[in-house]
């Protein structure tokens, strides 16, 4: 389907939700949808939680954010959990400033990006529909309308509570448009839209000396003042400040803490009692969510200032620290590369993830817990299993350190580092040491780079290059090993016969003989050795291996290559070591001959295939381990 058609169905979806009426109409929708007249920050939530909710490793994974914002789940539930769920209760969470704090590149801005979005694609939805009187600037909540006196008996028929004042502008419309007849009001279905100002303001702090009030509460229009008589007249008022444009939705406010002050007072009335002064009225009722995004240096300069006290009790802060796993780090820079014009450019397997290892070991802190490294640690973090620790001591090592990823390299500098590596490389493919060659070149013009952070960088950009090499050196094995996963398969099996007769004290028999002979101590060993199984623990481990077994088979399960990940590791490392050799004369040889080269091109298009490589890169790799296995 062409684009114009698809503007022409956008256009008549539009027409279709549409919908006008009276307000005596209005109350019948409410009737059999109350949840109609819910509260801006009930709607967000509800955007929110109904966009889907599951659990992964005890923690709630909430998808309205999972395709944008990797790596800050904990961060992400928190904010929900703590704010955003009771504030949709009524409870007095809602009449806080949400102040989301963290480092530059975090996601902060991507996180208010997403709600903004998600509340007006929210709106077309039957669960998000808004409804608002007609002409008005601050698109009003239809039931300000009803009298104080008669609120109560509203929620006792409705059950829905009422709160807020009518504006000054439809308190006077009511009675000289309307004659007082409150049924017989307009009310139309109003769609969220920044671009067109409806229940979504944003306001960012420019020069305190040129920036007006009124860019936050509008201001009188001169040019009536002649027709109505007064400034008091609210029609002589324009309602357009960014307070009045996101009522009944949310607003953002960029950079809150360089705000001068007379910009922030309005936000105390609001906060705490829903209404803000404007022009020579009443108190102006306002529904809205408010968030607002600092970094930490700024935060902490508000909050020792005492005359930001009154303020500083509205607000809740939310950490929003860089991420700190290494898997949702890629993701990232995926997602980055993707929305850019360098979308066509190949990148090699492992190259983002070598990057990523070095930005996330800038982030953490080192653990004062026994035998634990920063290596370890970021292998922790990311979900894998690391020998002598488990989810006890990941807990105990997320809650050592408060402020761990509120420093460290930014992805925004990662990035740049990519582009770099690519226009100078001239190439339609990087590779992994590409990336690390031009992450340690960018930090000599990082101006905010100390002396001993940029030398702690380089030590981590090195501890990059070493995971890379290991990665590196196991691809080309595992490519050069004919048919893998069934020589592994063939490896264990033959060491499973071996370890059952050795446990049970019985002899095997050879196939082709026929002969009894004892289990083969040498091959066992072999195996064994290469995950460190000392002598003297090699019994226990082969009757953990049995016992393995027999729990599957009693569950009705075939025990397979990947039942028993350290096993796993010790047929790999087994194969590996054997074909070490070979790798090394077919990857080092200048002049290879036929059949090295046939080798070489059967693991190029191994490594094409099934690894993710192209032709440049998968040779470049080859290149590399065989430089590797040399020294």
């Amino acid at each position: 389907m062409d684009i114009l058609s698809r503007i022409q169905m956008h256009r008549e979806e539009e027409q279709r939700l549409a919908w006008e009426g009276t307000f005596a109409e209005y109350l019948e929708i409410l009737r059999d949808r109350p949840f109609v007249a819910q509260s801006a920050h009930s709607r967000v939530y509800n955007m929110i939680k109904d966009a889907g909710i599951s659990e992964k490793n005890g923690q709630k994974v909430y998808h309205f954010f999972s395709d944008q914002i990797f790596g800050l789940e904990e961060s992400i539930e928190r904010l929900v959990q703590e704010y955003f769920h009771p504030a949709a209760k009524r409870l007095d969470v809602r009449k806080r400033i949400l102040l989301l704090m963290g480092p530059v590149s975090g996601g902060k801005s991507t996180l208010v990006t997403m709600l903004k979005r998600g509340l007006e694609q929210y709106t077309k939805t039957p669960a998000g529909a808004v409804y608002a009187i007609k002409g008005c600037p601050m698109h009003e909540d239809p039931l300000h309308l009803i009298p104080q006196h008669l609120r109560k008996e509203f929620y006792d028929d409705y059950g829905i509570r009422v709160e807020g004042s009518l504006s000054p502008l439809n308190t006077m419309r009511l009675e000289h448009e309307y004659d007082n007849r409150i049924e017989d009001v307009i009310v139309q279905r109003i769609f969220f839209s920044e671009d067109k100002r409806t229940g979504i303001g944003t306001f960012s702090p420019s020069d305190p000396k040129s920036q007006d009030i009124a860019d936050l509460t509008g201001s009188i229009d001169f040019s009536t003042i002649a027709e109505y008589g007064s400034e008091s007249d609210p029609r002589a008022y324009r309602f357009d400040g960014e307070l009045n444009k996101a009522n009944r939705g949310m607003m953002e406010f960029q950079e809150m803490l360089k705000c001068d002050e007379k910009f922030l007072w309005h936000l105390l009335s609001l906060t705490q009692e829903g209404n803000f002064k404007a022009g020579r009225f009443a108190l102006i009722s306002a529904d809205e969510l408010i968030v607002a995004h600092t970094n930490e240096s700024e935060y902490r300069s508000f909050i020792s200032n005492k005359k930001n006290e009154a303020l500083h009790s509205r607000i809740i802060v939310m950490g929003v620290p860089y991420n700190l796993r290494v898997s949702q780090e890629e993701r990232i820079y995926a997602k980055m590369i993707s929305e850019s014009d360098m979308a066509h450019v190949h990148i090699a397997p492992h190259a983002l993830r070598v990057a990523a290892i070095f930005s996330v070991l800038t982030r953490l802190k080192d653990s004062k817990k026994q035998g634990m490294d920063l290596l370890k640690k970021l292998r922790l973090y990311d979900g894998e299993i690391v020998e002598g620790f488990n989810h006890v001591d990941l807990e105990e090592l997320k809650k050592e350190f408060a402020d761990e990823g509120m420093s460290g390299i930014d992805p925004r500098y990662v990035i740049n580092r990519i582009s770099s590596a690519i226009i100078r490389k001239e190439s339609p493919s990087i590779n992994a040491l590409d990336v690390l060659r031009s992450l340690k070149d960018g930090l000599d013009h990082h101006a905010s780079i100390s002396k001993e952070d940029k030398e702690r960088f380089i030590n981590f950009i090195s501890v990059a290059r070493k995971e890379y090499d290991d990665i590196a050196k196991k691809e080309v094995q595992k490519a050069f090993v004919y048919s893998y996963e069934e020589s592994a398969k063939t490896l264990m099996d033959n060491y499973l016969d071996n370890v059952e007769a050795y446990c049970n004290k019985n002899k095997l028999r050879d196939p082709l003989t026929g002969e009894e002979m004892s289990p083969d101590e040498k091959l066992m060993r072999s195996i064994e050795e290469q995950i460190g199984i000392s002598e003297n623990a090699k019994k226990a481990f082969r009757e953990e291996i049995l016992i393995r077994i027999s729990a599957y088979a009693r569950k009705g399960k075939k025990f397979d290559y990947n039942s028993h990940e350290r096993l796993r590791e010790a047929i790999q490392k087994k194969l590996f070591a054997d074909l070490k050799d070979v790798v090394k004369i077919t990857t080092s040889s200048k002049t290879p001959d036929e059949s090295q080269l046939k080798k070489i091109n059967e693991v190029i298009a191994r490594l094409v295939d099934e690894h993710g490589y192209n032709t440049t890169s998968a040779n470049e790799l080859l290149r590399y381990v065989g430089s590797l296995l040399n020294r």
